[in-house]
């Protein structure tokens, strides 16, 4: 690729609707793009995590004021639902119950909770927000109130209440409730970005609070990496939302971040996308047919025996979040060693998303950007969350990074 190649390409997949991203009139994103047939997904929904990588993608490719749009407005969010961190910290016991945490998914127009019973208990979506918000601040790009500054207090509170160096949750995929090295590592970087509003007047008393919460939680994360969990009930080696720690979030580098990419690329890449872990189960081959639309995306964090039993090894669904991931992660990497095989991996994730795109001949239409493809009668195609705005984050992220690499 030139740098005129990639801006071609940006700007034709422009044109085609690729890179919409309707903002509710809160100035948050639903999670997907939906139609009555699809409606059925939830994806018409917000989430917090999906928020976030939503609104890093654009603040990094130059709309800003997306991107603080969207912070400010699940910084009022949490605003107004503040008594559940208020009464988990008075009561550490409540956190048991996981409708007692903060919601994570919720109505994005109205900024209200949802009824429906959901696995909430996602340490991550904190973290990511704590990670974001407080990056913002420190940028000048958010001028926070006192009210709101406040709030942000409760966030580390929180974590040293629910012990979330040890804590079992659900994770990037709200399932099993375990206790995961890439839910540990999204709240270490909350708590690093919110260590450095020094400008704020963080007390000493608070610096050496939070100095001991991220002691606890790096100790935790070093004893499971390269693992996503080591608890034997719930074991698991490989997870893709370990990447995540790499890009965005900078937790981790050196060896152990090229040993998480390393692990994804020899055990969980598949010929179209990444899958998530291995015998995943969610849109596992013949998911429509085996499942009715009303238990295919509901909650399935306290039992998963029966989607389980569909799983099949080596034709799990793959992912088209991941794979634009990489793609920076090569490129973080080339820009700093200059190597051209460097580069060259960057470029083969690039076209590995671009690939992800939907067909002339998709009934989502052409140059969609689905969750992921999964097998039906022996074909693979895309899930019915196309498109999922995620993941045309993470495409529009990949595409900076390559610009970068291409004018260094």
């Amino acid at each position: 690729y030139s740098t005129d190649h990639i801006q071609q390409l940006l700007e034709f997949l422009t044109q085609q609707g690729t890179f919409q991203f309707p903002t509710l009139s809160s100035g948050l994103f639903s999670a997907g793009i939906t139609s009555e047939e699809t409606a059925y997904t939830g994806y018409q929904q917000a989430w917090v995590r999906d928020n976030i990588h939503i609104a890093h993608a654009l603040y990094v490719t130059g709309q800003q004021q997306l991107a603080v749009q969207a912070a400010q407005a699940l910084m009022t969010y949490f605003q107004k639902y503040r008594h559940r961190f208020e009464a988990i910290i008075a009561n550490p016991a409540l956190a048991l119950q996981v409708m007692n945490r903060p919601h994570i998914r919720f109505e994005g127009q109205s900024l209200s909770e949802l009824e429906q019973n959901w696995s909430h208990a996602q340490n991550d979506a904190l973290g990511y927000f704590l990670w974001f918000y407080c990056k913002l601040l420190h940028e000048g790009q958010i001028t926070p109130s006192s009210q709101e500054l406040d709030l942000l207090t409760l966030f580390p509170q929180y974590f040293q209440a629910i012990q979330y160096w040890q804590d079992e949750d659900n994770g990037h995929w709200e399932e099993t409730r375990k206790i995961e090295a890439s839910s540990i590592g999204t709240v270490i970087a909350g708590l690093e970005q919110y260590q450095r509003l020094d400008s704020i007047g963080i007390s000493d008393r608070e610096h050496a609070n939070i100095s001991s919460l991220l002691t606890k939680g790096q100790a935790a994360l070093q004893e499971i990496l390269p693992y996503e969990c080591r608890q034997e009930k719930n074991e698991r080696r490989y997870d893709s939302a370990l990447l995540f720690l790499i890009y965005p979030l900078e937790v981790i580098e050196g060896a152990i971040a090229q040993q998480i990419v390393s692990d994804v690329e020899r055990n969980l890449k598949g010929n179209i996308g990444i899958k998530r872990y291995l015998r995943d189960s969610f849109w596992a081959p013949n998911y429509k047919q085996n499942f009715a639309p009303e238990y295919r995306t509901m909650n399935m964090s306290e039992d998963l025996i029966l989607r389980d039993a569909h799983a099949q090894s080596g034709q799990e669904a793959q992912w088209c979040i991941f794979d634009s991931i990489i793609s920076v992660i090569y490129g973080q990497q080339y820009l700093h060693t200059e190597k051209s095989t460097d580069l060259a991996k960057q470029t083969h994730y690039f076209n590995r998303a671009l690939g992800q795109l939907t067909s002339a001949n998709c009934r989502f239409g052409p140059y969609r950007c689905p969750e992921l493809y999964y097998l039906e009668d022996q074909a693979q195609i895309p899930n019915d969350v196309t498109p999922l705005l995620w993941s045309q984050a993470n495409l529009l992220i990949a595409f900076h990074g390559m610009h970068q690499s291409l004018i260094a």
